[in-house]
């Protein structure tokens, strides 16, 4: 090798290494840039509560009904659970509020209300099972970013809303490359890193803001900035942003308290769904996932895992964004 061609391989590599710093950098900028953000206006929205309003709670559920004055626009049902005990804390991964109304764990009630705390052994389950496949989708993108090097170009899409039937919960990706077929230790290392994202059983917050800002939290974020105008058209001008983490993310909601509700869990299939341009592709990433508790032997789990490779039947990713309303906010 000429001494040229070893200065020529030399430069090539320090130029890569110093695209792959700088991409690191921005990717680290704008997510901490996108949490300043959300904090900004999340005590600006607990500044403007003012004068704090009581409201009467009406616990319904074991071991007793029970009525809680509580503060509006500042209690939570987490707040409400915590005058319980503390295994309702625990146990508890979503509220319903007058019998109807889902509601996050950490989301501020208010106004008085009847409150349900719903867990996985409700006998009616659909609905808190609906906020964990969602909370899932939401989960797998963090996994997603965390586990892709930042030379793959990863961009966020969105994540359609739950279907359970379907067999899997789902987020679409676009990555530069459309060659991408991922290996068994590739799908392996996305699931530990759902696995780690539980152990750290983080808090799931809801943040409701203006467009405008939203557009300003997402600019370096090709796709959802697209979606923000047809979203907020949608929601009066409001977007609702979910947090875990420093991972923020859009989502209609209502998702469960906390990543520590996710047990076992495999992401089982990375199907190519459509091309993006000359040297991009969308990527629909699929998994399976129990609740924490929860025991499924060996063979039963590998049903569901097998299932959960099949497409799923939700709206792809480069279909006409204006024709998902009926799956906005994203989830």
């Amino acid at each position: 090798m000429s001494a040229a061609t070893k200065l020529h391989k030399t430069s090539w590599c320090a130029l890569r290494q110093l695209q792959q710093y700088r991409t690191k950098t921005n990717f680290s900028a704008s997510i901490a840039k996108r949490n300043d953000l959300f904090n900004q206006e999340q005590r600006r929205q607990r500044d403007a509560v003012g004068r704090i309003d009581k409201i009467e709670v009406r616990y319904l559920g074991l071991p007793e009904d029970v009525t809680l004055v509580m503060n509006s626009n500042i209690s939570t049902p987490f707040n409400c659970a915590q005058h319980l005990s503390e295994g309702h804390c625990k146990r508890s991964a979503l509220a319903l509020i007058d019998g109807s109304v889902p509601w996050d764990m950490h989301r501020p009630l208010q106004e008085s209300c009847t409150l349900q705390l719903l867990n996985f052994h409700v006998s009616e389950p659909h609905v808190v099972n609906k906020a964990f496949w969602r909370t899932c989708s939401f989960m797998l993108g963090a996994a997603l970013n965390r586990a892709f090097k930042p030379e793959a170009n990863l961009q966020l899409h969105s994540f359609p809303g739950p279907n359970i039937k379907s067999g899997s919960f789902v987020h679409d990706i676009v990555l530069q490359t459309q060659t991408w077929q991922p290996s068994k230790e590739e799908m392996r290392a996305i699931s530990a890193e759902m696995v780690k994202l539980a152990a750290q059983d983080l808090r799931i917050e809801r943040l409701d803001v203006q467009q405008d800002l939203a557009q300003e939290m997402f600019k370096d974020s090709k796709y959802k900035s697209e979606q923000l105008p047809s979203i907020a058209q949608q929601t009066q001008g409001r977007v609702t942003l979910y947090r875990m983490g420093d991972h923020i993310d859009i989502s209609r909601g209502p998702m469960v308290g906390s990543t520590g509700f996710l047990g076992k869990c495999t992401i089982s299939a990375a199907l190519k769904v459509a091309e993006e341009g000359p040297a991009s592709a969308f990527y629909r990433i699929q998994g399976v996932a129990l609740p924490a508790g929860f025991q499924l032997n060996h063979v039963a789990f590998g049903i569901l895992e097998e299932r959960s490779k099949k497409p799923s039947p939700a709206r792809l990713p480069n279909e006409p964004f204006e024709e998902q309303q009926q799956q906005l906010q994203l989830s």
